[in-house]
């Protein structure tokens, strides 16, 4: 999985509050979650908002929803925190599988759409960690640098 990520928790922010709304039940939406909540911090701290840091955020939130929604049954909770330098997505969904990267080609050598979601996820997150929820299914939460 993602072992190569996983950090110390990132120092928190005075200005860290969880979006807890009904939830993006897709990947726009998701991405619109993630922007409004990095500039509010950025507008409540007066500290500048990085552009790719931003897209890297936009992009995990993205691949995490479209990954519950084609692998795990649909979103069934999302959450977005700014906490200290990070922005923090979590995704839950109702599949207990763990993610998998998959290989681009199959045991016969033909090419094959797809799998680039959690290797995406993996490369751009400093710490990724896949929990058990007790109703059933799983919260993945990505945590993505802001600089």
């Amino acid at each position: 999985m993602c072992d190569e990520h996983r950090t110390e928790a990132a120092p928190e922010l005075s200005v860290a509050r969880p979006l807890v709304r009904p939830g993006p039940r897709r990947p726009a939406e998701a991405r619109q979650a993630v922007e409004r909540a990095v500039s509010e911090c950025c507008r409540a701290t007066h500290a500048p908002c990085d552009a790719q840091a931003l897209s890297d955020a936009l992009l995990v939130a993205s691949e995490l929803t479209t990954n519950a929604i084609l692998h795990g049954g649909g979103v069934t909770d999302f959450r977005v925190t700014v906490e200290g330098r990070g922005v923090s997505v979590s995704v839950s969904d109702r599949s207990a599988a763990l993610p998998v990267a998959k290989a681009p080609v199959d045991p016969q050598g033909r090419w094959h759409p797809g799998g680039h979601g959690w290797p995406i996820v993996c490369r751009l997150a400093r710490d990724v960690r896949v929990t058990d929820l007790p109703a059933g299914g799983k919260c993945i939460t990505a945590v993505v640098p802001l600089s």
